[in-house]
C-alpha cells in the first residue's frame, strides 16, 4: 500500500462478544430429536401417532404461551402483533389436539371437514395481520399502496403457479363434497397469502428487534412450506400422524416460541440497530445491500414467476385455464400501476434531490473553509473552489494529489497516528475528529487577508497552519479545512510575550526560573560551576527621577541590550523586573573552586564594566554603575536557593560601595537570618508594647532653665537592657532600604501618638513645656501609605487635648531629592495649627542650606558632629560659631545637641547658642523622674567665674539628673578641678529600666 493508502487504511474494528448460544443450542437439541424420533417412527405406531398429534399440540400450546407471555410482560409497538401470533398457535395446537383425539383416543379416523380443520384454517389470518404489524409502515399513502400491490403481486403469482401445477387438479376430484374440495382449495390458498406476507414482510421489516422479527419469520416459513407439502395430493394421500413432515411443524412451532426473546438477550440491538441505520454511510462506494437489491427485484420475480405458471399450461398442451388467465392479468395490471406509482416517486425524489444537490452546492463552494473528499488510498477526490482564498491553489489542481504528499514532513506521522486512531474508535462515540497541521501553500491568494497570509506562507517556507475536522465517508475521508496560520501567530506571541520581559524582551523571571530548574536538576547538574549572575542597575532611580521615566526605559533597553550582547550563546540573560537582571553562566567542568571562581568573577566583572558605560540617550551621557552578586550551583542546592544566594551576594556588593561583584558566602544567609529574626523581633516589640518612650531635657544655656523636652524612643528587651533606635534599627542599615522604612515609618507613627498623649497628659497636670519629635521629612510627603498630612496631625492633638503650640516637629533628613517645593507647602500648613519647626542636624548635610532658605524654620539644632570638637578645634569653634550667627540673624532659636560637658556648655554659650540637649544636664529620663525635673524647672549651669551655685545645688542638681556628672565651680583646670566618670554616648541610656 502506497503512503497516502496508509494514511486512510482502516484496521480492524473490534466487536462485544455474541451472547449466550446455549438456550439456542437447547432449541435446536429438541427439534432434532423430534426429528430423529419421527424419520426412525418412534419406535411403534402408537408412539408415532401420539407425537404426530399431541407432541404437534403441546409445542404448539408452547409457542402460544411464550408470545402470550411476552406481550403481556413488555410493552412495545409489537405487542400486538405477539398477541396475534399466540392466537394463531393456539388454533394450531387446539386442532393438532382434535385430530389427536380422533386418531388416538377414539382410534377413528378424522372426518373431512372436522373441528380441526376449521382450527386448521383460523392459524393463518391472526398469523398474516401478526406480520402486516411487524412490517415496517410506509409513511405515505403510496407507501401503503405499493405494499399491497407487492403482497398481490407475490400471492397472484404463486397462485398462478400453484394453481398450473396442482390446485387445477383438485377442483376436479370427483366424489368430493363442496366442503371437501372449499377445504382443499382453501388450504393452500391461506398459505400463498400467507407466504406472500412473509416474503413482503421479509424486503420490508422494521429495523427494530431485527433478530425476533426474523426469527418469526422463520418459524411461520417453515410452517407454510411443511402446509404446501401437506396440500400436495401426492403426499396427502400417503401422510400418517408422526412421520418426518410433523418435525417441520413442530421446528416452526419451537421456532416461534423462542422468538420474541431473542430481542431480550441481545440487550444492546437497540444501539446495534441504530449504529446499522448509520451503515450505508460507512459502506465503500459502488455497494449496495443485497437486501434493496431484492426488494426493487421483488415485481419483476413476481411476474417471472406469473409468467412461469402461463407458460407451463402452454407446454402441458393444456387449454389456459381460466384462474391462471384472471390472475396472470391481475399481476400484469397490479405491475404496471406499482411501475406508474414508482415512476411518480422516482420523479420526486430525483427533483427533491437535485434541489438538495443544489442547495448542498451552494453550502459547499459558498463556504468559506476548505471541504476535501479523499479516497480510501489518499487520493483527493474532490476540492471545493475555497481552496484558491485559503491555499492558494486551484480546485482542479489539488484534485488527484496524494494527501500526504501536501502535509509537511514534520507533521505527517502525527496526522497518520491520529487518522488511524480516528477510525479505529467507534462511529458512534467518536464521529468527528480535529487535525492541525502545515499544509503546503500555492502562490494565488485571493480573498479578505489573502495578501498578508501570502507573505506569512512564503517567510514560513511555502506552509500554512491548517485545522481540520474529519468525518468518516464511504471508507475515505471528508477534511473540513481552515486557514488558522494568524491564530498560531498570536498563540506563539501571547506565549513569548508570557516568558519575555515586554520593554527589553528578555526572558522574564518565570522561564529564567524555569532554565535555572533545568541547569540545576538536568543533565548538566553535576557541573558546579554552572553559575547566577544577579545584578542591579546603581542609580537607576536618580535617572528616573531627574530626566524621566522614558528615559530611564530607554537606558534598560540599551543595557539589556549589553547584556544579551555580552553572554554566551549557551547562556541565558533576562530581566527579572524594574533595574534587575540576571545571567546564567554554564560551567566548563572545571574542578578546581580557585580556578571557577576566578573565571566567573572576571566574567562578572567584564559584564559590570561593559553596564557601567555611558549610555547615549536624547543627546547626552548617562552614567549607572552595576552591582553583581554570583552563586554558584553547589550540590544540593534548589533553583529558588540559587537565586536567593546570588540575590544576598547582589546586596553585599551594594552596600560594599556599589558597582563592585561580590561572590556568594554562606555567612551572608546567617546574617539574612538575622535581620529576619531581629524584624520580627521588633514587630512583636511594637504589637506587645515593649517599646517605652523616653524624654531628655531641652536647656537655656543663659540660666539652666527647661524649655522643652525631646522624645527618644527605647526598646526594653526580654533583659531589661534599653536600645536606643540605632541600635535596634543598625541592622537597617545593612539591610534593604525598604525594610528600614517600613520599621522605621511604623515606629515613628508609634513614637508621635506616645508622645503627644504624654505632653497632653503633663499639660493638663501643669507642666506645659512643649515635646519636640523628630520625623522624617519623606514622611511628611507621603500622603499614600505611612504619610502625615496637617489634618493628621490636627486630628490627633485634638483627641488629646494638647495645644498646636505644645509640639515640636524635628526635620531629620537633608535627602536633596526631596522636593522642596511640596515639603515648604506641608510645612506651612503645619505651621497655621501653631506646630514648630526644627531643622535637624544643621551643618552636616549639603542641603541644610538650601531647606534653610526656602523652608520655614523656627529652631536650629546643631549636629552633634559639630558639638564634639567644639572646644579642641579651633578650626571647628570658627564653622559653629558662623552657623549660629546665621541662626540669630534669622531670629531663629539654636539648639546644640550631644552637649556632654560643662566646658561644651561654656563654648556654645560664649558663641550665642541659646539652647542645649545632653549629658551635661540630663539624659533621657522616663516620665517620672521628667516630672521630678520638670518640678524643679532648671538645672545648674557652670560659668566662668565659679559663683551663682553653691556645693547643695549642684549636689541635688546631679541627683535630679540622675547623670552622674559633677559640676564645675572652679577654673577650667587646677588641681580643685573636680574628676568626673567617663561619659557615656548619647546612644546609651543612663538610667536603668523601669
Amino acid at each position: 500500500m502506497s503512503a497516502p493508502g496508509a494514511v486512510l487504511s482502516r484496521p480492524q474494528t473490534q466487536t462485544s462478544g455474541p451472547p449466550s448460544v446455549v438456550p439456542q443450542i437447547a432449541l435446536a437439541a429438541v427439534c432434532a430429536g423430534y426429528a430423529i424420533g419421527a424419520a426412525f417412527g418412534w419406535g411403534s405406531a402408537e408412539v408415532a401417532m401420539f407425537m404426530g398429534d399431541f407432541g404437534l399440540s403441546l409445542a404448539a400450546l408452547i409457542a402460544a404461551v411464550s408470545c402470550g407471555l411476552y406481550a403481556r410482560k413488555h410493552q412495545s409497538r409489537f405487542r400486538p402483533a405477539w398477541m396475534l401470533f399466540a392466537v394463531s398457535s393456539g388454533m394450531a395446537g387446539l386442532g393438532n389436539g382434535v385430530w389427536g383425539w380422533y386418531e388416538v383416543v377414539l382410534g377413528t379416523t378424522v372426518p373431512s371437514p372436522s373441528l380441526a380443520d376449521f382450527c386448521f384454517l383460523l392459524f393463518a389470518p391472526p398469523a398474516i395481520v401478526g406480520l402486516l404489524v411487524l412490517a415496517k409502515r410506509p409513511v405515505t399513502r403510496a407507501g401503503w399502496v405499493c405494499l399491497g400491490l407487492d403482497a398481490w403481486l407475490i400471492g397472484g403469482s404463486l397462485l398462478t403457479l400453484s394453481w398450473s401445477l396442482a390446485l387445477a387438479h383438485t377442483t376436479h376430484f370427483q366424489g368430493s363434497s363442496v366442503a371437501q374440495s372449499a377445504l382443499s382449495l382453501a388450504y393452500p390458498l391461506l398459505d400463498i397469502v400467507l407466504v406472500s406476507m412473509v416474503l413482503a414482510l421479509h424486503f420490508k421489516r422494521s429495523s427494530v428487534h431485527r433478530s425476533a422479527v426474523n426469527t418469526a419469520i422463520a418459524a411461520l416459513a417453515l410452517t407454510v412450506l411443511c402446509d404446501a407439502l401437506f396440500s400436495s395430493p401426492l403426499l396427502r394421500e400417503h401422510y400418517r400422524s408422526g412421520q418426518i413432515l410433523d418435525a417441520g411443524w413442530f421446528a416452526g412451532s419451537m421456532l416461534l416460541a423462542y422468538a420474541p426473546w431473542v430481542a431480550r438477550r441481545n440487550q444492546n440491538e437497540c444501539a446495534d440497530d441504530e449504529v446499522q441505520s448509520a451503515a450505508p454511510r460507512l459502506q465503500p462506494h459502488g455497494s449496495r445491500p443485497i437486501a434493496g437489491s431484492l426488494a426493487a427485484l421483488t415485481p419483476y420475480l413476481a411476474a417471472a414467476v406469473c409468467t412461469l405458471g402461463i407458460l407451463t399450461n402452454v407446454l402441458d398442451g393444456r387449454r389456459i385455464d381460466h384462474v391462471v388467465l384472471f390472475t396472470g392479468c391481475a399481476v400484469v395490471l397490479a405491475l404496471v400501476v406499482r411501475q406508474g406509482i414508482m415512476l411518480l416517486d422516482n420523479i420526486t425524489l430525483t427533483q427533491e434531490l437535485a434541489q438538495k444537490e443544489n442547495h448542498f452546492r451552494s453550502l459547499v463552494q459558498g463556504s468559506s473553509d476548505v471541504i476535501m473528499i479523499a479516497a480510501p488510498t489518499g487520493v483527493l477526490r474532490y476540492v471545493s473552489p475555497a481552496a484558491a482564498g485559503v491555499y492558494g491553489r486551484d480546485a482542479e489542481e489539488l484534485v488527484g494529489s496524494e494527501l500526504a504528499a501536501l502535509i509537511h514532513p514534520e507533521d505527517l506521522g502525527r496526522v497518520v497516528h491520529e487518522v488511524r486512531r480516528f477510525l479505529a474508535a467507534d462511529p458512534a462515540a467518536e464521529p468527528t475528529t480535529r487535525i492541525e497541521c502545515r499544509f503546503r501553500a500555492g502562490e494565488l491568494r485571493t480573498g479578505g487577508g489573502g495578501t498578508s497570509r501570502s507573505s506569512e506562507a512564503e517567510s514560513g517556507g511555502g506552509w500554512l497552519n491548517v485545522e481540520s475536522t474529519v468525518n468518516r465517508h464511504h471508507g475515505g475521508l471528508i477534511f473540513n479545512s481552515r486557514d488558522v496560520t494568524e491564530r498560531v501567530r498570536l498563540q506563539a506571541q501571547l506565549q513569548h510575550n508570557a516568558s519575555h520581559d515586554a520593554l527589553t524582551d528578555l526572558p522574564n523571571r518565570a522561564l529564567f526560573t524555569e532554565r535555572v530548574s533545568q541547569a540545576v536538576t538536568g543533565r548538566r547538574a553535576s557541573d558546579h560551576g554552572t553559575a547566577v549572575l544577579y545584578i542591579d542597575l546603581d542609580g537607576f532611580k536618580q535617572v528616573n527621577d531627574t530626566i524621566g521615566h522614558q528615559a530611564g526605559d530607554e537606558l534598560l533597553v540599551q543595557a539589556a541590550r549589553r547584556l544579551g550582547e555580552s553572554v554566551r550563546s549557551g547562556d541565558i540573560a533576562a530581566r527579572l523586573g524594574g533595574d534587575e537582571f540576571a545571567a546564567l553562566i554554564t560551567g566548563d567542568g572545571t574542578r578546581d573552586r580557585a580556578a571557577r571562581e576566578f573565571r566567573m568573577h572576571e566574567i562578572a566583572d567584564r559584564l559590570r564594566i561593559k553596564l557601567s558605560e555611558p549610555y547615549r540617550i536624547d543627546g547626552r551621557d548617562v552614567r549607572v554603575a552595576a552591582s553583581i552578586g554570583v552563586a554558584f550551583a553547589e550540590p544540593g542546592v534548589t533553583p529558588a536557593g540559587l537565586l536567593r544566594n546570588a540575590d544576598l551576594a547582589m546586596y553585599r556588593a551594594k552596600q560594599a560601595g556599589k558597582g563592585r561583584v561580590e561572590l556568594y558566602a554562606p555567612q551572608m544567609q546567617a546574617e539574612v537570618m538575622d535581620r529576619a529574626e531581629l524584624a520580627t523581633t521588633l514587630r512583636t516589640a511594637l504589637r506587645d508594647g515593649e517599646f517605652v518612650l523616653l524624654h531628655q531635657p531641652v536647656v537655656e544655656l543663659a540660666g539652666g532653665r527647661v524649655t522643652a523636652v525631646a522624645a527618644h524612643a527605647r526598646w526594653r528587651s526580654a533583659q531589661g537592657i534599653l536600645f536606643t533606635p540605632a541600635e535596634f534599627l543598625r541592622v537597617a542599615e545593612r539591610g534593604r532600604p525598604t525594610d528600614d522604612a517600613d520599621r522605621t515609618a511604623e515606629l515613628g507613627r508609634w513614637q508621635l501618638e506616645q508622645a503627644v498623649e504624654q505632653a497632653a497628659a503633663r499639660h493638663r497636670a501643669g507642666h506645659t513645656v512643649p515635646v519636640a519629635v523628630r520625623v522624617s521629612a519623606r514622611r511628611l510627603l507621603d500622603s499614600a501609605r505611612d504619610g502625615m498630612p496637617p489634618k493628621s496631625v490636627e486630628a490627633l492633638l485634638t483627641r488629646h487635648g494638647l495645644p498646636s503650640g505644645a509640639l515640636v516637629l524635628e526635620l531629620s533628613e537633608s535627602d536633596p531629592r526631596i522636593p522642596l517645593d511640596e515639603l515648604e507647602r506641608r510645612l506651612v500648613a503645619l505651621r497655621r495649627l501653631g506646630v514648630r519647626i526644627a531643622l535637624d542636624g544643621f551643618g552636616s548635610g549639603y542641603a541644610a542650606m538650601s531647606a534653610l532658605r526656602r523652608l520655614p524654620i523656627d529652631v536650629l539644632r546643631l549636629d552633634r558632629g559639630l558639638v564634639d570638637g567644639v572646644v579642641e578645634s579651633a578650626r571647628l569653634h570658627k564653622i559653629t560659631a558662623g552657623l549660629l550667627r546665621i541662626a540669630a540673624d534669622l531670629g531663629m532659636q539654636s539648639v546644640a545637641d550631644g552637649v556632654d560637658l560643662p566646658e561644651q556648655v561654656l563654648a556654645l554659650r560664649s558663641m550665642g547658642c541659646t539652647h542645649g540637649q545632653g549629658m551635661a544636664f540630663s539624659g533621657p529620663l522616663d516620665e517620672h523622674r521628667l516630672r521630678r525635673a520638670l518640678t524643679v524647672g532648671s538645672y545648674p549651669v557652670p560659668d566662668l567665674a565659679g559663683e551663682g551655685r553653691s556645693p547643695g545645688q549642684a549636689a541635688r542638681a546631679v541627683v535630679l539628673s540622675g547623670s552622674g556628672l559633677p559640676v564645675r565651680h572652679g577654673g577650667v583646670a587646677g588641681p580643685d578641678a573636680i574628676a568626673h566618670p567617663p561619659l557615656r554616648s548619647n546612644s546609651e541610656t543612663p538610667i536603668p529600666p523601669t
